[in-house]
């Protein structure tokens, strides 16, 4: 079957979608997620098959890789998006007209939605639940590193879909290669949406050539800067964090910016940083500040390269500033819009912060490896959307539907 008519089918799958409850939707997510539990020998066997043809020092192998912890809290987020109450039919405003016509606005699926993403066979489980319960079917664009994994899954989903009487064509993995990704940013006839999950590069590529509609999502450039009121402990452990926790994901920290006046704190902030040989990239004031504190071999000068750089490993870049405003100003020329950070004591400071930094997720005191990872109570994720149109931040449930306009009369007509 050519593509064209794999979209096709697909569309005509998503139309049918209406026709099931949120009770039968729940249904399927819940036993999904137990079958995915009861297989996940099979599931890692076949990751497996992936694993061996990427080298471990790669940074998009701890994406790649699944374990039977990461499979149980894919089946959790599953159970989680099941159990939320479904966005749709919500009535997002009414409005009695003068006229006697009633004007509602209430919240319906998009149809068809399609991910083009790399070597990460969670989103495979995490979008289909998303869209399945707002009423969406998908088309799934993994990459390479990941296809027997992600073919390993899409049939388990198929699977369920057939079993609950639901449209097997709700779901449809497109073959690896570049080909099917260009014919699916063309299929404007039967694709309503696409989501790029993955590097800068794969984000500058799909909204280039994309001819439909685009929700940008991934690339993280993410800083935390310590004021100069900051708890030193909190800084430490934020930075921590932020840095190590996953490397390989978009939130991890990629600059630390640091006022001036806690430079002599620096080296008890990257105490614990050696322990997994982070990479420090330091500008002056902050090499000297680290030098005979910190390995050598982990201790490099920055260069402008470093600062904008989205790492994806155990590196980071750290720089000095003066104040908040010239933190600010240094995440405005560097961020990506995804999320930033500020550790500080001073509510003034704070404010300013919060206010200034343009960025979907901002926080105070807290760690940036929040965003992403159903972490806002909102279940599964789609994405973390960096542009303002629509979707900003982490994109669930109700970032993945639209609305349409309801107008309901007696009988009204408009005069010339």
């Amino acid at each position: 079957m050519s593509l064209e008519n794999k979209f096709k089918a697909v569309k005509q799958a998503s139309a049918l979608l209406n026709d099931f409850s949120d009770i039968a939707v729940r249904q399927l997510l819940t036993d999904l997620a137990a079958e995915t539990e009861a297989q996940i020998p099979y599931l890692l066997s076949e990751n497996q098959k992936d694993l061996d043809r990427m080298n471990p020092a790669d940074p998009k192998y701890d994406r790649l890789k699944l374990s039977a912890e990461r499979i149980h809290g894919i089946a959790s987020d599953m159970r989680q998006v099941a159990a939320l109450p479904s966005p749709l039919g919500e009535i997002l405003s009414k409005e009695l007209r003068p006229n006697g016509m009633l004007i509602q606005k209430i919240r319906v699926p998009f149809g068809v939605i399609g991910i083009i993403y790399e070597a990460r066979p969670n989103v495979s489980f995490d979008v289909f639940s998303l869209c399945i319960k707002t009423g969406n079917a998908c088309i799934l664009k993994g990459g390479s590193d990941a296809e027997y994994s992600n073919t390993a899954i899409v049939q388990l989903i198929r699977q369920q879909l057939l079993k609950h009487g639901f449209p097997g064509d709700a779901v449809l993995l497109l073959p690896p290669d570049r080909r099917a990704a260009d014919e699916l940013m063309k299929a404007t006839a039967y694709v309503d949406l696409i989501i790029p999950r993955g590097s800068q590069s794969l984000i500058d590529h799909v909204r280039s050539h994309s001819l439909v509609p685009v929700i940008e999502t991934g690339a993280g450039i993410c800083h935390t800067y310590i004021d100069s009121s900051a708890d030193i402990q909190k800084a430490a452990t934020i930075v921590h964090n932020a840095k190590t926790r996953r490397v390989s994901v978009c939130n991890a920290l990629d600059c630390m910016l640091l006022h001036r006046s806690r430079l002599q704190d620096l080296p008890e902030i990257c105490l614990k940083l050696q322990d997994e040989q982070v990479v420090i990239y330091a500008d002056p004031e902050a090499l000297a500040a680290l030098k005979s504190h910190y390995p050598g071999h982990l201790l490099q000068p920055a260069g402008e390269k470093h600062y904008g750089t989205e790492f994806l490993d155990y590196k980071m870049a750290v720089k000095t500033v003066k104040s908040t405003e010239e933190a600010i100003e240094h995440i405005a020329r560097y961020s990506s819009g995804h999320s930033e950070a500020i550790v500080c004591e001073d509510p003034e400071q704070a404010q300013l912060f919060c206010k200034k930094v343009d960025a979907a997720c901002v926080y105070v005191n807290v760690s940036t490896a929040f965003t992403d990872g159903a972490q806002f109570g909102l279940g599964a994720e789609i994405g973390i959307s960096t542009q303002k149109l629509h979707a900003r931040g982490p994109m669930a449930l109700k970032e993945i539907t639209t609305y349409k306009y309801l107008i309901t009369g007696n009988g009204q007509i408009r005069s010339k």
